[in-house]
């Protein structure tokens, strides 16, 4: 009489009507079952943070409000210079960057790095001058969101996730293609989604079709999310800004540079200029411009509101200034020297490389950004599609596992047939070596506590 587990196999097979008995089928399985296993639970975290930090603006600013939100009082504001002093007047320290208004309606943003080193973000109305109120830098419920999303809040180990999750989960679009895209048996639709709710079948169905029609999409998303991996997209990086594939001559200029990178001034900045040095100040005898004639002459340039200055680090420093809307054609990064007011580095979008372009337009569709309400909304559906995806997964497994046992998808007979599938898997490997080193450790520990010991009770 057949145990639970052979009846369990047998509900497989049937279900699965002549996929079942593929040995390349099971093999594809197999590898689906422990993608999933592996990158569901973080794939659930990114779509949940990544919705929210789809209306990043919209949610800080009804949060913080009273500080990030004014009412025009006057025609013009008050020059940067006096709002500076009102906000060290709260804040005691040294200014580092300045963040000018993005609206009539939006405050100023002034970071200041007190003593310890630590960093504040005071707010001032830039009508009034009045200081309203500061948060620590990145203190923001935003910020927070931000961090858990590209996992860096828990370390760097669990950041280099990132790279690992999008490419185990473009192997589990592959491989979710593959398993749907044979015909049914019965005849019946591809796209029906069979059965009710109680039943596995629904579920099934439910999550191949909803994966079908987002599938391109999740690709899109974890690609995108790629550029922050700490080793792919280092390396991408590297790559991109060494030649004029990423960012051009236009920062290759023959002007002083230094070795601080734009992303350790600003903190923020565009994938594509995040490594870029800024250059150096020349005529340190002179008089530093200040602040008031250097946002006057960064306005007059083209720069757009709400543009973020970095503050000049030193007597060879430059005041920085760097935006990027969600209009990409209006990016743009323009480095003066201190002294003499003069653009060292001005470079917009247009001047990207077709790989900086590239990967700055997928950043920007990525962050709900290019095409406004309709790029956010559309994105939280994906997001919401990842989440379902990953509970209807989790639904199939609970209903179809033995009771008792973990439910490994049954090996091939041939078991040519799984090497065969996790060579043409390996390729993606290759391309994200992270993702090839999780592979060889998934494989080692189902060859060792799995295959092992089916083959040696299948040959006893």
């Amino acid at each position: 009489m057949p145990n639970s587990s052979s009846k369990a196999t047998e509900r497989q097979n049937g279900a699965n009507g002549a996929k079942g008995t593929n040995g390349f089928y099971r093999a594809v399985w197999r590898w689906h079952f422990y993608a999933g296993l592996f990158v569901l639970p973080f794939i659930v975290l990114l779509a949940i943070t990544g919705g929210a930090y789809l209306f990043r603006d919209e949610i800080d600013n009804f949060v913080y409000a009273d500080l990030k939100q004014v009412t025009p009082t006057a025609e013009t504001p008050l020059p940067y210079s006096a709002q500076i002093t009102n906000a060290l007047a709260l804040q005691d320290g040294k200014v580092v960057k300045l963040t000018t208004p993005i609206s009539p309606t939006a405050s100023t943003e002034v970071t200041i790095a007190d003593a310890s080193g630590a960093r504040h973000a005071v707010y001032v109305n830039p009508y009034t001058g009045q200081a309203l109120g500061e948060l620590g830098d990145r203190d923001t419920i935003m910020w927070t969101i931000r961090r858990l999303h590209s996992l860096a809040e828990f370390g760097t180990f669990t950041n280099a996730l990132i790279e690992i999750v999008g490419g185990w989960t473009i192997l589990l679009v592959a491989t979710g293609i593959y398993l749907w895209w044979p015909k049914r048996t019965d005849g019946s639709s591809r796209l029906a989604i069979r059965g009710k709710p109680a039943n596995r079948r629904w579920w099934r169905d439910s999550h191949a079709i909803v994966g079908l029609f987002a599938g391109f999409f999740i690709v899109f998303l974890a690609t995108t999310g790629m550029p922050w991996s700490v080793f792919w997209g280092k390396y991408a990086n590297q790559f991109a800004n060494g030649t004029p594939t990423g960012y051009p001559s236009g920062v290759r200029v023959d002007v002083p540079l230094s070795t601080i990178p734009m992303i350790d001034a600003f903190g923020q900045t565009g994938w594509t200029t995040e490594n870029a040095p800024l250059p150096q100040s020349v005529d340190t005898a002179a008089q530093a411009i200040g602040i008031d004639a250097a946002t006057s002459t960064f306005n007059a340039l083209g720069m757009v509101p709400g543009y973020a200055v970095s503050m000049p680090s030193g007597e060879r420093g430059v005041y920085s200034a760097s935006v990027y809307p969600d209009d990409l054609s209006l990016q743009h990064v323009i480095h003066l020297d201190q002294y003499s007011g003069k653009p060292l580095i001005d470079m917009t979008y247009a001047d990207y490389g077709p790989l900086g372009k590239a990967m700055e337009w997928g950043i920007n569709v990525h962050m709900g950004q290019e095409f406004g309400l309709a790029n956010q909304l559309f994105m939280l559906a994906i997001c919401a599609s990842l989440i379902f995806m990953a509970v209807s997964a989790g639904v199939m497994w609970w209903k179809r596992r033995p009771s008792g046992q973990m439910g490994v998808p049954p090996l091939p007979r041939d078991m040519r047939k799984v090497y065969g599938v996790t060579a043409i898997l390996a390729v993606g490997g290759i391309i994200f070596p992270l993702v090839g080193l999780s592979m060889i450790i998934i494989l080692a520990l189902d060859m060792l506590l799995v295959v092992r010991p089916r083959l040696q009770l299948r040959n006893a």
